[in-house]
């Protein structure tokens, strides 16, 4: 689940999470990377009435109106510029296979691909990781951080958040000069990632702050450790919880 890219993005796929969430819930013992858990439930319970009465209607109507190989296009057109981020914190993070990699998917999506519409590169077995600033500062250093719940963007950490300007300053739509075009491709990408997640939550239930708390934690250690911890847990049937993550 989420992703995470910051910018329209991050806000997308972390009010995705939080669709149909229930309002604030004390948890019986407090999570060690959780420290401001007051402050996060409240930000917790915002987020979900904007998503619940503003972005995930919008996201169903899209899903419902447009056919899906524009969907796919959407998706792979904004997935395409997101490679350009991914190239330039493989080298931060001194992986030059993967920034040949992701260089080679943007070329060449971006030009057989009709501008990233199409992607070609995935068949030819061209895959590699994803990367992003806040895993850059994870492999320089800052290893485990703070949950942080933010105003509209939803989950991350203090780390996470730090990284979010540079993540910004390497996403192509920011330079548009349009400002019709570059807030309306914006809005685009939000609606579309948020569409891609409305399958999705029907996996998210139970005490859903916690869920949604300890999914994404764990998803960034994936990201960060590029799956060398195993399985990629959201992947899997047998990812487990603790019990209280499943109380009513």
């Amino acid at each position: 689940m989420f992703n995470k890219v910051r910018g329209p993005l991050l806000l997308m796929t972390s009010l995705a999470l939080l669709s149909g969430c229930a309002g604030a819930q004390v948890a019986e013992e407090r999570h060690p990377d959780d420290p401001w858990e007051g402050f996060n439930r409240r930000v917790f319970a915002f987020n979900d009435v904007v998503d619940r009465y503003a972005l995930r209607p919008v996201a169903s109507g899209y899903a419902t109106l447009t056919p899906q190989p524009v969907q796919t296009g959407v998706g792979n057109f904004f997935s395409n510029l997101g490679e350009v981020r991914t190239a330039l914190n493989s080298v931060l993070q001194g992986k030059p296979g993967n920034a040949g990699i992701a260089t080679s998917r943007f070329l060449i999506n971006s030009t057989v691909g009709i501008g990233g519409l199409w992607d070609f590169a995935t068949p030819m077995e061209i895959t590699g990781q994803e990367e992003d600033f806040g895993q850059t500062l994870a492999v320089w250093g800052w290893g485990e951080s703070r949950y942080l719940v933010l105003p509209f963007l939803g989950p991350s950490t203090l780390r996470d958040t730090s990284g979010m300007p540079a993540d910004m300053a390497t996403y192509p739509l920011t330079y548009l000069e349009e400002d019709a075009l570059r807030i309306g491709l914006s809005a685009l990408r939000v609606i579309d990632t948020r569409a891609g997640f409305l399958e999705q939550e029907e996996l998210i239930f139970g005490e859903r702050y916690s869920f949604i708390r300890d999914a994404y934690l764990q998803s960034r250690r994936y990201q960060i450790n590029d799956g060398e911890m195993g399985d990629d847990p959201f992947a899997s049937d047998d990812f487990e919880f603790d019990d209280a993550d499943f109380d009513e």
